[in-house]
């Protein structure tokens, strides 16, 4: 889940979970993490998104033609209806604490103290966290991060076919909601969602060499190695891992099994954590009987 989490966060990821990193040390990949099944009359593409990307970095040319044969585009959210404005209140209106509480409150001091080193040391007024949730917190210091290695969201896949769909008048529908997602973490119990900011803390020393391994393997259709990335964290947080991946994946094949009655070609583009492994995407539709074939 290293990446997972900072994928879910919002246009975010995990990875995603999230550039040009060092070349896998595999050998050129013959797949990526794109699929692809068959309606009754129309082909369905599942795509393996990373939210955040360096400026320079190109979309592999699969991706490109799978995005001109789609006539439609169904993200994670609706893209190119979305609100910032209105996300932001939400975000602020669901990960802000009561007047009466601190997040150094709802951690204790000495916790409290690594969260507030670890901000200090990305550049950020620990004040201003002090005053959210735990889960706002970490997206907060998990974006951050990914923005001082020259990351950002509008290099990420999605806001690139984004530009692309509303250039060339392609529809895009969302498999969720900003509010379902915020929900999601909102309503996360105490205990994981301070889970889920310690991780943000402890795992920082590690997250530059994990996040470009994991681009890396992203890169070079390496789904064996992001689902070894998977494997590891659902040890070590079963139960952060279930609500921000698998019931998700869940609640999506209804609606990913539905496109293949429709006429036209689409493209689904979720995070690419979301489609490796036991319980993704992808093998709850084979194990709904459906075949694909990886490009």
């Amino acid at each position: 889940m290293r990446k997972a989490l900072r994928q879910l966060g919002l246009l975010l990821v995990l990875a995603c979970s999230l550039q040009p990193a060092a070349a896998s040390a595999a050998a050129p990949a013959e797949h990526h993490t794109l699929w692809s099944l068959k309606g009754k009359t129309n082909v369905v593409y599942l795509l393996g998104s990373v939210h955040f990307l360096k400026p320079g970095e190109q979309l592999p040319p699969v991706v490109d033609a799978a995005y001109r044969e789609a006539e439609a585009i169904v993200m994670e959210i609706d893209m190119d209806d979305l609100d910032t404005e209105a996300m932001r209140a939400t975000m602020l209106d669901l990960g802000t604490l009561p007047a009466d509480r601190t997040l150094e409150q709802e951690l204790g001091a000495a916790t409290y103290a690594r969260v507030r080193e670890r901000a200090e040391g990305l550049g950020l007024e620990p004040l201003l966290l002090n005053r959210l949730r735990p889960w706002l917190a970490a997206m907060r210091l998990s974006q951050l991060q990914l923005m001082k290695m020259g990351l950002n969201p509008e290099s990420g896949v999605e806001q690139r076919l984004t530009t692309q769909a509303v250039r060339d008048r392609k529809p895009i529908t969302g498999l969720e909601t900003v509010d379902q997602q915020l929900g999601m973490l909102a309503t996360l119990p105490d205990r994981q969602q301070r889970e889920f900011l310690m991780y943000s803390v402890e795992e920082a020393d590690h997250a530059t060499q994990e996040i470009d391994e994991l681009i890396a393997a992203w890169r070079s259709g390496d789904t064996q190695g992001l689902a070894r990335v998977l494997a590891e964290d659902f040890e070590r947080y079963p139960d952060l891992y279930r609500p921000l991946m698998v019931d998700r994946n869940r609640r999506w094949i209804a609606s990913i099994e539905a496109l293949l009655d429709e006429k036209e070609d689409y493209l689904v583009v979720v995070g690419a954590l979301h489609l490796v492994g036991r319980d993704s995407v992808i093998d709850l539709l084979e194990r709904e009987g459906h075949k694909l074939t990886q490009h």
